[in-house]
């Protein structure tokens, strides 16, 4: 039951990020912060809906970290994109 459980929830991100891609690419939008941030949602969106309602299992309990390591890189894309749009005394 629970490599069922891990199965859906790794063809579910895979699905969502292989959608960013082609959608990305349609848009001629591809870039890799953009396939990051993108990619990042859809792995939140997949964790919170592949959660089990009453027992956490260990392998989804060190998700935290990836979703912790993920918010880091987040906000650094974020800040650089906020300091290349502020003009250059501003810094």
């Amino acid at each position: 039951m629970a490599t069922q459980r891990r199965q859906r929830f790794v063809y579910g991100q895979t699905a969502w990020m292989l959608a960013t891609v082609v959608c990305l690419s349609l848009l001629g939008a591809l870039s890799l912060e953009l396939f990051f941030v993108l990619s990042l949602i859809g792995f939140l969106v997949v964790v919170e809906l592949t959660a089990p309602f009453a027992v956490t299992p260990r392998w989804r309990a060190r998700l935290r970290w990836v979703i912790l390591a993920g918010l880091v890189v987040f906000a650094y894309v974020v800040i650089r994109r906020v300091l290349a749009i502020l003009p250059q005394g501003v810094v």
